[in-house]
């Protein structure tokens, strides 16, 4: 038996405007969940290690994009500063897209606001499957970001669509995730300023530097971003980020040992390039 309908105000009671600072969950800062492009990704990711496994498909506009993991950063802020405030919460929120933009930076112009169409049905029709738990519930089969998306305009003396408000339920995956296991991280400001790799490397040294600087391999990290160019191409790519500081509160060093491969069936295979994250706070002594 289901309880009393609700009244058309309270269907539009806004959950915006957002007052504290921008969080997201700890899953979604570790692991590749979104395709590092503008646009629609038509190919479908796979992240796979000894312990984690992601499947990721293509809706009908492509997967979800980096830019598009915005919509998803702003409503899971709005969910913990409503639990932050002892307030009861659900699935569904109704925001304005002008406060949305505020927050992540983007101007209101016309071509803003079909980009937020096409983000929202992007998160809508992007299809995971993960064996990563969350709330304490593993489960099986594929979800969407968004299990529903509705853009809600009126219209003008002249007839003309205006928008009042997006409309969304967001999934029981990441709806438990942020709810019963809390593990969500404070964004910089900086972060929407930020370009696809470099916002991944952010999230990545954000979420895996708790305790102080981190170590992994060149090919390691480049899966861990999602990053679909070459190992070289990648090397590169990061060379020029570590070199221009790009990281908000985090540096990057690059250990590429200069081993060259000899000659003969007993030749020595050069060391791998190992990448060091360093919180800034850090102070590094000298070996």
């Amino acid at each position: 038996m289901t309880g009393p309908t609700p009244s058309q105000g309270d269907l539009f009671v806004l959950d915006s405007p957002l007052l504290t600072e921008v969080r997201g969950e700890h899953s979604l800062m570790a692991y590749p969940f979104f395709a590092l492009a503008k646009s629609g990704w038509k190919k479908p990711l796979i992240y796979k290690t000894d312990t984690v496994s992601i499947e990721i498909g293509p809706g009908p506009r492509g997967v979800a994009t980096i830019y598009d993991k915005e919509i998803l950063l702003y409503i899971a802020s709005l969910l913990v500063s409503k639990m932050d405030a002892g307030e009861r919460v659900a699935q569904d929120f109704y925001f304005t897209a002008h406060d949305l933009f505020r927050v992540t930076g983007v101007n209101g112009s016309a071509r803003s606001y079909t980009r937020l169409a096409d983000a929202l049905e992007r998160l809508q029709g992007t299809q995971i499957k993960t064996n990563i738990e969350a709330g304490g519930e593993g489960q099986t089969g594929f979800f969407s970001w968004l299990s529903e998306a509705t853009i809600k305009y009126t219209k003008t003396r002249v007839g003309e669509p205006r928008m009042k408000g997006v409309q969304v339920r967001l999934c029981d995956w990441l709806y438990r995730a942020i709810l019963k296991d809390r593990r969500v991280l404070e964004y910089s400001p900086d972060y929407f300023q930020l370009g696809p790799v470099e916002r991944r490397l952010y999230e990545v040294a954000r979420s895996t530097c708790i305790d102080g600087p981190v170590q992994v391999g060149l090919d390691d990290l480049r899966l861990q971003l999602g990053y679909q160019n070459s190992l070289k191409h990648f090397r590169h790519a990061l060379r020029g980020i570590a070199e221009a500081d790009a990281i908000p509160g985090y540096s990057i060093m690059l250990n590429e040992p200069d081993i060259p491969a000899a000659a003969g069936p007993k030749r020595r295979v050069a060391a791998p390039t190992l990448v060091t994250l360093i919180p800034k706070s850090t102070k590094l002594t000298p070996e």
